[in-house]
């Protein structure tokens, strides 16, 4: 009797799962809101055919500054640019002689801009540097904390003006320490003890950018710093804590890799999209330890420190909604070294923190070129508005569908890019994949051109605001075309 009963309950939950979903879709239920959403992983994708998650191509930019000063040099670093109500504010590390990591040789300097590419290096008279005070530096004489200071501003509500801007700074043997100021140039340490201090090298390393912010989704602070984990801890990897009070730290998490190989990530850039703020994008450093490119004469030719030339790095795409997961949907290069030879040496190819507007219709990121050479600099990338991994569809017609998904507004607006001959239409569909009437396929007004927000229509209608709070589907039928980005306003 109990085999029998084991068996009529097995029909039924076999049953149920074969009848509660009909279609084969996802069920599970998405609340888009009404924020932006970019295809930088799968999360809102169910169902594809013809079409793929394609990684976007940078484009070089301008080279906008040189570490050209007698305190700057080529062993300059870690580098954070915030963009803060039009001004583009840029600071680096100051390093002119190398293995004098934490010492009295490092300084923190400033530059800012107004448009992301003329930069200029205030004198702002702070610290006597080099038999001078006619200087860009902000932070000097206090070591370790100019090895990698890492400012940004502080997005939390209520925030006092005095503390607007903080950054972490500090090593292994001194913990990481808070800086707080009101201006960006004028800083001071909080407290003299530090935030976060750890008993082993491998757990709490700090030896690289640690970086932070306010999390609008996760309603707390995020703190990503550097570590070694894998397998006899012989990675660089990243940990990740949060807070509620900048001051008190929540246990440290490893940040998990997924599938994805155990790889040297040597900085994590952590930071959220400005269009997309719940989600992260990390423009990381892939250190690739013992990877000579060079011949001696070549290593000779370009000028590089001989203590340098043996290793080389390029930058990968990483990104999170929030916990300690990192997905990893795109292994291959970001950005690869790049010609000419230059590139080719280690630590070099470093992203600074920060991806920032440059204009309507594009973004910008900022690259380490040329480290321990005379000619070291920084050089600015640029991307389309949300270009970095867009739904792509070739000559042949493509589909895709999301998972069930409610949201908030009245219209959807997507930003995308056809060919003369591609187009992209869009049909909205109830939770199991049927479609919604006036909103089928048949009735949508096919799109073409270029556009980084614009609204879908169909023959009779716009307006979606009598399906707010349902749970619907998305539907895309596209042809030679690219969907950057979606959202309801």
């Amino acid at each position: 009797m109990k085999t029998k009963g084991y068996f009529y309950f097995l029909l039924i939950w076999i049953f149920s799962l074969v009848f509660s979903n009909e279609s084969g879709f996802s069920q599970e239920i998405y609340n888009m809101e009404d924020q932006r959403e970019i295809f930088i992983d799968k999360k809102l994708i169910d169902k594809f055919e013809n079409v793929t998650i394609k990684l976007c191509e940078p484009i070089p930019a301008e080279k906008i500054l040189f570490f050209d000063k007698p305190w700057e040099g080529k062993f300059c670093g870690y580098i954070t640019l915030i963009y803060d109500k039009g001004t583009y504010r840029l600071y680096y590390r100051g390093l002119p002689v190398s293995k004098q990591d934490g010492s009295v040789s490092e300084v923190t300097c400033y530059a800012e801009s107004k448009d992301g590419i003329h930069f200029t290096k205030p004198s702002l008279g702070l610290f006597e540097v080099s038999g001078t005070r006619d200087n860009n530096v902000i932070l000097a004489n206090d070591p370790p904390f100019s090895h990698n200071f890492a400012p940004f501003i502080d997005e939390k509500p209520d925030i006092p003006k005095e503390e607007r801007y903080k950054a972490v700074a500090g090593t292994f043997e001194s913990g990481l320490f808070v800086f707080v100021s009101a201006d960006g140039i004028h800083w001071k340490k909080i407290s003299d003890k530090p935030i976060l201090k750890g008993e082993k090298w491998q757990d709490y390393a700090f030896d690289s950018q640690n970086v932070v912010f306010w999390s609008v989704s996760e309603q707390k602070y995020i703190l990503y710093f550097r570590t070694w984990n894998g397998p006899n801890d012989e990675y660089r990897w990243v940990s990740r804590t949060t807070s509620l009070d900048f001051l008190n730290w929540e246990k440290p998490m490893i940040m998990d890799k997924g599938d994805a190989p155990w790889e040297h990530i040597y900085t994590n850039q952590t930071a959220p999209y400005f269009n997309a703020p719940h989600i992260y994008i990390s423009l990381s450093a892939r250190f690739v330890p013992g990877c000579k490119v060079l011949s001696d004469e070549e290593i000779k030719s370009i000028g590089v420190d001989m203590d340098y030339s043996h290793d080389c790095s390029d930058v990968i795409l990483m990104s999170s909604r929030g916990g300690n997961i990192y997905n990893r949907y795109f292994l291959n290069a970001f950005l690869k070294p790049e010609y000419p030879l230059e590139n080719w040496v280690s630590r070099t190819n470093y992203p600074a923190l920060g991806i920032v507007p440059a204009n309507d219709y594009q973004m910008a990121f900022y690259i380490h070129k040329n480290y321990a050479q005379d000619t070291a600099h920084i050089q600015r990338y640029l991307l389309r508005i949300d270009g970095f991994s867009p739904l792509s569809a070739g000559y042949e017609e493509g589909y895709i569908t999301t998972i069930p998904l409610t949201f908030k507004g009245n219209n959807l607006y997507l930003n995308f890019a056809t060919s003369a001959v591609g187009y992209v239409n869009t049909e909205i569909q109830d939770k199991e994949g049927i479609p919604i009437s006036k909103y089928e396929f048949d009735n949508s007004i096919m799109l073409k051109g270029n556009r980084i927000n614009y609204k879908v229509s169909w023959k009779d209608t716009d307006d979606l605001s009598q399906l707010q709070g349902l749970p619907i589907r998305i539907s895309f039928k596209m042809k030679d075309a690219d969907i950057y980005a979606i959202q309801f306003k």
